[in-house]
């Protein structure tokens, strides 16, 4: 009889022969042993089927499954279906991870509330690595708890994909599911929108590796546009969820994406809160446009702020903290 191991990863590969052999290695590294990597090959043809079954012959704790080309999201749904752990770590065929991940995060899920574990990354090569990225990766490491990750979850995806690990049965009851959208950050908000709680080991426990062939740079279901969409369809059923009207902080482009998108959801902008002068004292869709200031003359609905940059988001925070609202009850952050 087989002895159920502590931890299966879950480890989708399509041509990845360049960077598997480290990824594998740094699983091998790892200082908790008990573990299964099921290596779900997606029809690959660059030779990363080899490596894999190589890998399987000399450590039985690697098992490969074949299958022709399908795309990411029926690749990881059939890879769960072989995940046998009662957890399941999440991996890419490009990064590597910390000695201590799996170990840190299966103490992290020792706690029964706790349905989700990400961790903090290091995003590489550094050479070539933009602004945007910089504060992408600034703003994931500055997420600490549970109460972190709900706060900020309607601004980005809060745990980087492939740093998290959650229960199996969790995989096995929710799936991943095509939407149009990134399948990562629609898992994670419907977990947080039926009471999920997650929360992150705060230590750089995944090397995140950004090259131009990465999915998420060139699949349409990772646009900017996409990201509002599935922002406003949670917004519409999580934070607007009892109110038909909504006031919006910030109409510059991303602002004005955001009311679009709730428009289509059915939800309806009662006010406007810009600092822009030419804008303030006007009216936009209808809804009277007022300085921070001038808050308390509009309608007592639920707040969005949608103002890109942890700096500006700060600010903003601390002027609504002075005016009496609270986030979460009274307000959300979308970027």
């Amino acid at each position: 009889m087989s002895v159920i191991p502590s931890v299966s990863i879950l480890l989708p590969v399509f041509n990845a022969a360049q960077t598997l052999t480290l990824c594998l290695k740094s699983i091998r590294r790892q200082t908790l042993t008990d573990w299964e990597c099921i290596l779900v090959d997606d029809g690959s043809t660059d030779g990363s089927i080899e490596i894999a079954r190589a890998a399987s012959a000399s450590d039985s704790r690697f098992n490969v499954v074949q299958r022709d080309h399908s795309g990411l999201i029926e690749t990881l749904n059939a890879g769960i279906d072989h995940c046998s752990a009662p957890l399941v770590a999440r991996m890419d065929a490009d990064d590597w991870m910390h000695r201590e991940r799996l170990a840190l995060q299966t103490r992290a899920l020792a706690a029964d509330s706790i349905e989700i574990v990400g961790a903090h990354v290091r995003t590489f090569p550094r050479s070539g690595l933009g602004k945007g990225a910089r504060e992408y990766e600034a703003w994931l490491n500055s997420i600490r708890s549970p109460d972190d990750v709900y706060r900020e979850r309607f601004i980005e995806c809060a745990l980087a994909h492939p740093s998290w690990m959650l229960r199996r049965t969790t995989l096995e009851n929710k799936r991943y599911r095509n939407r149009g959208w990134p399948e990562d950050y629609d898992l994670l908000l419907r977990l947080l929108e039926n009471g999920s709680r997650a929360t992150v080991v705060p230590r750089r426990l995944l090397s995140w590796r950004q090259h131009p062939e990465r999915l998420s740079r060139h699949d349409e279901r990772y646009s900017l546009e996409r990201f509002t969409a599935c922002r406003a369809a949670f917004l519409a059923t999580d934070f607007l969820k009892n109110d038909e009207r909504f006031l919006l902080w910030g109409y510059g482009q991303t602002g004005r994406a955001l009311c679009r998108a709730l428009t289509a959801q059915g939800k309806n902008l009662s006010g406007l809160i810009e600092v822009h002068p030419r804008r303030l004292g006007q009216m936009i869709q209808g809804a009277p446009v007022v300085g921070p200031d001038d808050i308390d003359r509009l309608p007592d609905d639920p707040l969005i702020v949608s103002v890109s940059g942890a700096g500006p988001r700060t600010e903003i925070r601390l002027k609504l903290a002075s005016l009496g609202r609270v986030e979460v009850r009274d307000y959300v952050c979308a970027a």
